[in-house]
């Protein structure tokens, strides 16, 4: 049988008792061992006499079975003094906050700046003290697309975006109320007051960069001198364009632009290719000069020299240097002519021409530069000879005419 089950008499056991038996008056008798599960009435009533005891008052005297025994009076100030001590708690632990890496904390008093914690567990008064995150890591950017009056007095579009970080808290949170639109207003008065000093050409080819980086420079004296405490990080001249009424005719003046540099460009590598060659070619007939003036300077010495030594032997033996001299400078010339000359005996010389070889140009050449002195008689025999040659071959040719009428 269960030991819960009726029936059982006073007898039952239950897993608590240990063994002994339940009284049966009831209540909170001390007959028999009981050790039965807590009454949860009973221990809430328990609670409250020791939290009347802890607050001032006085608890109730003996069990709940005794059915007597009226408490004293309860604290006036027991209730409202146990909600200050809640509240005070919820107050005390509502004052603790993280600050995240990425982000420094502004501490307000009372309205007025405190101090700037970094990151970490921090704990504040609340109510009285205000903590405003800022975000010090994330690069936030502004772009703008205006069309302005260039120095020249031409109208272009520009498209500019600037990138910034906050690098003080303090003075991104305090000194501006809205800091993002004071830095719009100050990256449009930067760039206005710097394309107003640019001329047109320079904004929409190669003064972009130049553009970029004098904005940069203006903007931050301006962020500088408003207190914003920001620190522009880039500034990225997206587009520079004319008006599109005028965009065509600006495009053909780009593109005569380029045309000119490319022709330029050309013209630079024509130069580089051909003044090399120029130099060199120029370098080489200075060398070759200075080789002939060398050798001809050589030659005149060596002549020089030959004729010096040639004078001293004249000057010990004048017939034998003069015959030799003469024998020399004839076997020199004759060795360069076709014509031979026989020295007869008690007689006019007979000159051989050989007629096989003066068609040559060997034969012809050495004829033209050769030069032989010979007698007057020589001379008047070559002539007569050179005539009766002259005669037979103007009859053979007559002839020849009238054989061909002939025929």
């Amino acid at each position: 049988m269960a030991w819960n089950e009726p029936g059982g008499g006073g007898n039952q056991h239950d897993p608590w008792s240990g063994g002994g038996r339940r009284g049966g008056g009831g209540g909170n008798g001390n007959g028999g061992n009981n050790q039965g599960p807590p009454d949860l009435d009973e221990a809430l009533k328990k609670f409250q006499d020791k939290l009347n005891r802890m607050l001032g008052g006085r608890g109730k005297r003996g069990g709940s079975g005794s059915g007597g025994g009226g408490g004293g009076k309860r604290s006036t100030f027991a209730l409202p003094g146990l909600l200050a001590v809640v509240a005070l708690a919820i107050w005390a632990a509502s004052g603790f906050y993280l600050v995240d890496q990425s982000e420094r904390g502004v501490v307000l008093r009372f309205g007025k700046f405190q101090d700037v914690v970094n990151p970490g567990l921090h704990w504040n008064a609340p109510i009285v003290d205000d903590v405003r995150m800022v975000n010090v890591t994330r690069v936030r950017s502004i772009s703008q697309t205006k069309s302005m009056l260039t120095k020249d007095e031409n109208i272009v579009q520009v498209e500019i975006s600037a990138q910034y970080q906050v690098a003080n808290p303090r003075d991104y949170l305090l000194n501006v109320r809205t800091p993002e639109l004071s830095i719009e207003n100050a990256l449009d008065s930067a760039l206005r007051h710097v394309v107003g000093g640019t001329e047109m050409d320079d904004i929409l080819t190669s003064g972009r960069e130049l553009l970029a980086d004098t904005v940069s420079s203006r903007l931050q004296s301006y962020l500088n001198n408003y207190g914003i405490g920001v620190r522009i990080q880039a500034i990225n001249v997206e587009s520079t364009s004319a008006p599109d009424a005028v965009q065509d005719a600006f495009d053909d003046v780009i593109k005569a632009r380029e045309d000119r540099q490319r022709m330029i460009n050309d013209a630079i590598g024509y130069a580089n290719a051909i003044i090399p060659e120029a130099q060199g070619q120029a370098q080489r007939m200075i060398e070759q000069a200075q080789g002939y003036r060398e050798s001809v300077v050589a030659k005149a010495q060596g002549q020089t020299n030959r004729f010096n030594s040639l004078l001293g032997e004249y000057r010990q033996a004048p017939q034998v240097m003069r015959d030799r001299l003469y024998l020399d400078t004839m076997s020199e010339v004759l060795s360069k002519t076709s014509k031979v000359l026989v020295d007869i005996d008690k007689g006019s010389p007979l000159m051989v021409l050989p007629l096989d070889k003066l068609g040559l140009d060997g034969g012809k050449a050495a004829s033209s530069d050769a030069k032989v002195d010979v007698s007057p008689s020589l001379l008047e025999q070559m002539r007569n000879d050179d005539t009766g040659s002259r005669s037979s071959r103007s009859t053979t040719t007559q002839s020849q005419g009238i054989r061909r009428e002939g025929r």
